[in-house]
């Protein structure tokens, strides 16, 4: 009885810990990581303090300059410039889905197996995804001058690879069962897309290309910044003559206009999908 009533002295030297010695270390060493990153980043930004400590005064300011906003501003300039927004937006979609399509299907190795076009289909999207739409713009500014021209170009070939991958990797994820009897049938690689692949991806294309109009919706307001049309360009002439209450009805228009096509792109994939 006395051996049964004996602790081991193995199980009483045992403590709980809620983390090992070497997870500490590691937490520790992470957050001084990122506490080393974040001095060298604010010493390399040059950070002018003086008008950091200014700037929630300055921003109460600029607030107050734009009420009231002026509403009648809308109908002399800014509807105009929001539907060349919307058409900028449309037409840069459209372009991007016709190039996207034939780059999806190079890029998919079960539909191209080939290695050498299936890398070169994706090192076209990815240098499509890795520069910015504002880049794109002022880029095409250089060859088309300012304007909407320049800024449809920028949003198509800022879009091009977005679409293309999202596309390539659906049609890579397609269910072989049906493929497979198709070829047992005899069809062709064009009756195989048609009757295979694209009722498989039908979904995702729809749900791709919503997403993809609508980020290029206020992608193309910002645009007119640079100078490529649309609605940022009134906005930009706006600020640069400190004219607030001007900027207050820009600003709310485009607010606007995100949360309406956020409930259309909400309403259509609904029915669509």
């Amino acid at each position: 009885m006395s051996e049964m009533n004996t602790p081991n002295p193995a199980l009483a030297e045992r403590l709980w810990q809620r983390h090992t010695l070497g997870q500490k270390l590691a937490r520790t060493a992470f957050w001084l990581g990122i506490g080393i990153a974040v001095l060298l980043s604010l010493r390399n930004i040059n950070v002018i303090w003086e008008f950091l400590w200014d700037a929630p005064e300055q921003m109460l300011d600029m607030v107050r300059r734009m009420f009231p906003p002026d509403y009648a501003y809308y109908r002399v300039a800014v509807h105009t410039a929001l539907m060349e927004t919307f058409h900028i937006a449309t037409l840069g979609t459209i372009f991007a889905l016709v190039a996207a399509l034939p780059l999806s299907i190079l890029a998919a190795h079960n539909l191209t197996p080939n290695r050498g076009l299936n890398f070169l289909a994706k090192t076209l999207l990815v240098a499509s995804r890795s520069v910015n739409s504002l880049v794109w713009a002022l880029l095409f500014i250089a060859v088309f001058g300012p304007g909407p021209l320049a800024g449809t170009a920028a949003i198509a070939c800022r879009s091009v690879g977005f679409v293309g991958k999202l596309l390539g990797e659906a049609l890579e994820e397609v269910p072989r069962g049906a493929i497979e009897a198709l070829k047992a049938a005899g069809a062709t690689q064009s009756s195989q897309i048609l009757y295979g692949y694209w009722p498989a991806v039908k979904p995702a294309f729809w749900s791709i290309m919503l997403l993809r109009w609508d980020i290029n919706v206020r992608e193309s307001s910002v645009l007119g910044l640079v100078g490529a049309g649309g609605i940022g360009m009134i906005m930009n002439s706006a600020i640069d003559l400190f004219e607030w209450d001007r900027v207050a009805v820009i600003l709310l228009t485009i607010f606007a206009v995100v949360v309406i096509a956020e409930i259309v792109i909400t309403y259509f994939r609904r029915r669509l999908l």
